[in-house]
């Protein structure tokens, strides 16, 4: 038990009441005076050229209002998505959108439309590209490019690099990056075991149950945009630019999301569609996004095709590592999934020494964006079977081995020789051992093997990894003359509370009862602050820390106020939750209403009008905003940082595996999480227990799919790319927590959300390895039909890097 009056404690976010009955405004819940309403007209083919558009009939239909093509909307920076096009580069890419009264009335004119199309070559094999001569995804001459220091270019291998390998191995060409530490050849040369394997990882939805609907209108000047998105502050700078505005321009609404695993984390390109036609047509503009177009428009997982090398000494120690990663990227720019692979797997396995190359290639498919622990989660799935097999041929438990590779504080992530950080804290050993007592693994891994009829018991251990944290975003709160404290986020609402659990690290230094605390959030004329937006596990670690300082500045001029008024200097005083009270004697007090008066009295500083320098712009216009209200606590996190703040988990899953059908049964599931110091317990198992869920349906049943001969998308149904239902699930799954601080942040925390599905995944594949004695399928998801094949001994009607397929 910690000494913290709110941090790791449960309580009730304020957001809970209206999710709960139905009063939560999604984005399509909205309305707006006159508001119509437009439908998409969207690609058949997977790539294309429009030669014309004749919306003649169309525009003169009753309650059609108006069209808007890619000549209406600024083209954006080459190789990224645009919001309309003239040549498709997937099914279902927007081409033009149609305004009118009603939905029915735009898709009837819709069906008028007609169109010319020129067809164009298509590809759903990232090796076809790089074969020269190959077929490429785009016309315009790349067919490589990734976020983040890869633009768009061309590299394509050759003809020897495909002739020197066997059928079903990969070919591995110039790499678009690679990095080495260590001599590889010389520790694999020391290895008892080395295995080397190819693989594929599938693409898969992001499955966000609210689809990407959008409203906009303008107003004044400003362009008003309600939005599923899990970011606030953050999508802003982005969402202006495509508007071609100034973010001050923009009021952006998104104060709930249904979901978004990523593929929400900023601004993305069809949400400017309904501005664009409200401009055009002077009138308030609702896009709805089917369940359908929301597989197209709503991104996926960036697939892989891969080689990894292992090896490993007769203690069961990983000496040497050498992967190649082809990234299938979708059609334009998208994550770097394939970095962080390398990254993770010298991170959580520690070798002596390593090489790491890839290549993202662009495909027909739709864009690929950051999904759950985007890479470290692909690797999650390969390696961790594949630490298996080694235990298994070295007579080795399977924690163990493990634990004798993994990261401890200060430990090393990925990257060249001399140039690989440290990890501020990692607790995964730790992690390993809660499970497996709480999994009582010792016993249960006896019962490996054992056969029930046709039904046969397997056990499983996964861990995982993702980056926990960031600095340098601003923190924002008013004290205002009631003795409320209004805490400002910007880091909006994901659906993990972290807007409400991370400001009570503001109630925490402020030692205020959390019902005297207001959140103001998911709308930016709340006055918000820059913040960091709700992905990449960081929320945690990064808006504790904000919020620590601007708290921490807060309690500073309460102390400076009661010095000028009651006498003596500012450390002479103490705060205790209600009023800042001289420490010799506690009589000679200033309740915090009353220090919120003084501070507008005094002005300056201490209400908002003189700012620090150095904080964001963003965060300038909104503490003016709120200046002359209160006492105001504003500052930028420039709180010290050594080393990536690291999360990981650990889960382990018994599962019956009919060998008859290739189905199974999650008997049992335990998941326990590396997220520093626990801020919200009930919220904190809610996300491992989503983690986990999404996990099952990585390893086992979720993946895109295309018809090779006309780029028809096979699954774009919750029924055709089935995520898990209770029915796939354990009636009862149990979470745990390290607790463990993190040294890095003011209260200990970090976040945790990404490696709890890849700990999910990897722990599934190895129990579904070890129901079958060992065998390793070096593909995601592992289906049914697989099992079967293996168990009969017939051969796997996929081709060894066969990707997109059924």
């Amino acid at each position: 038990m910690n000494n913290f009056k709110h941090i790791g404690k449960d309580f009730i976010p304020h957001d809970v009441v209206a999710k709960v009955t139905g009063a939560a405004k999604y984005a399509e819940d909205f309305r707006a005076d006159g508001m119509v309403f437009c439908r998409l007209l969207t690609s058949p083919m997977p790539h294309a050229r429009v030669k014309n558009i004749d919306a003649t009939e169309a525009l003169k239909m009753e309650g059609v209002l108006g069209m808007i093509t890619a000549d209406d909307i600024p083209a954006g920076p080459p190789g990224f998505a645009p919001s309309l096009t003239k040549e498709p580069m997937y099914v279902g890419e927007p081409i033009l959108a149609v305004a009118a009264l009603s939905e029915q009335a735009a898709e009837d004119a819709i069906e008028k439309i007609k169109i010319d199309y020129e067809p164009l070559p298509f590809t759903f094999d990232p090796l076809e590209s790089l074969f020269p001569g190959g077929k490429d995804a785009r016309s315009d001459g790349f067919n490589i490019g990734t976020l983040a220091g890869l633009p768009p270019g061309t590299i394509k291998w050759t003809a020897a690099d495909f002739a020197r390998v066997k059928d079903g191995e990969l070919p591995m060409g110039k790499p678009a990056e690679e990095w080495n530490f260590g001599d590889v050849e010389a520790q694999f040369k020391q290895c008892k075991v080395v295995y080397e394997e190819r693989f594929v990882t599938a693409a898969l939805a992001h499955h966000s149950m609210e689809p990407r609907s959008c409203m906009s209108y303008w107003q004044n000047g400003k362009c008003f945009v309600h939005a599923s998105l899990q970011s606030q502050s953050f999508a802003l700078p982005p969402l202006a630019q495509m508007l071609g505005i100034k973010p001050e321009e923009v009021v952006l609404i998104a104060e709930y999301c249904g979901g978004g695993f990523g593929s929400k984390g900023s601004a993305y390109p069809c949400m400017v569609i309904p501005a664009y036609l409200s401009k055009k047509i002077g009138k308030p503009v609702m896009m709805r996004i089917s369940r359908a177009e929301e597989y197209y428009l709503g991104s996926a997982r960036n697939a892989f095709q891969g080689s990894i090398k292992v090896g490993f000494d007769a203690a069961g120690k990983l000496l040497a590592a050498d992967v190649y990663v082809v990234q299938d990227s979708g059609a334009h720019i998208s994550f770097w999934d394939y970095r962080a692979f390398g990254d993770a797997l010298a991170l959580v396995y520690q070798p002596k020494a390593m090489r790491w190359r890839g290549i993202p290639v662009f495909c027909n498919a739709p864009t690929r964006t950051a999904q759950r622990g985007p890479g470290q989660n692909q690797l999650a799935c390969i390696m961790e079977p594949l630490v298996d097999r080694a235990a298994r041929e070295l007579k080795l438990d399977r924690v163990e081995i493990r634990k004798r590779n993994n990261p401890v504080n200060g430990s090393l992530a990925g990257g060249a020789e001399g140039k690989r950080g440290p990890v501020s804290s990692a607790y995964i050993k730790e992690a390993l051992d809660k499970g497996r007592a709480r999994f009582n693994w010792d016993e249960r891994k006896k019962k490996s093997g054992q056969k029930n009829g046709p039904r046969v018991t397997g056990v499983g251990i996964g861990q995982a990894f993702h980056p926990a944290g960031f600095s340098g975003f601003d923190g924002l709160m008013c004290l205002k003359p009631d003795g409320k404290l209004h805490i400002h986020t910007g880091v909006g609402n994901l659906g993990t509370f972290s807007h409400s659990g991370t400001a009570r690290v503001a109630a925490e230094v402020l030692k205020m009862d959390w019902e005297n605390c207001v959140i103001e959030r998911g709308d930016s004329r709340r006055n918000l602050p820059w913040n960091i937006g709700q992905f990449g596990s960081n929320t945690s670690y990064t808006m504790t820390r904000t919020n620590y300082v601007a708290a921490q500045d807060a309690v500073a001029k309460l102390k400076e106020i009661a010095a000028q008024d009651l006498g003596g200097k500012p450390d002479d005083y103490d705060i205790d939750g209600s009023k800042v009270f001289a420490r010799a004697n506690p009589s000679k007090s200033l309740g915090y209403g009353d220090a919120a008066k003084r501070a507008i009295a005094l002005g300056g500083k201490f209400d908002g009008h003189d700012l620090p320098a150095d904080i964001n712009p963003m965060t300038q216009a909104s503490a003016k905003a709120i200046a002359g209200t209160g006492l105001v606590g504003v500052a930028k996190d420039n709180l010290p940082s050594s080393g990536q703040p690291a999360a990981f988990a650990a889960c382990f899953i018994e599962i019956e595996l009919d060998l008859e059908t290739g189905m199974h049964r999650i008997v049992d599931l335990v998941s326990v999480a590396d997220c520093g110091t626990v801020i919200h317990p009930m919220g904190l198992a809610t996300q491992i227990k989503g983690g986990a869920v999404q996990g099952v349906g990585m390893a086992t049943l979720e993946r895109l799919v295309y018809d090779p001969q006309n780029g028809l998308p096979a699954n774009v149904g919750l029924h055709q790319q089935k995520p898990p239902s209770y029915l796939d699930l354990p009636t009862e799954m149990f979470t745990d927590a390290v607790d463990k601080a993190d040294p890095t942040n003011p209260v200990g925390a970090k976040g945790v959300g990404e490696p709890l599905m890849g700990a999910s995944a990897a722990a599934l594949l190895c129990a579904i390895s070890d129901a079958l004695g060992g065998h390793v399928f070096n593909r995601t998801p592992v289906l049914p039909d697989m099992i079967v094949n293996h168990v009969a001994g017939r051969p796997q009607p996929r081709k060894p890097l066969s990707i997109n397929t059924q």
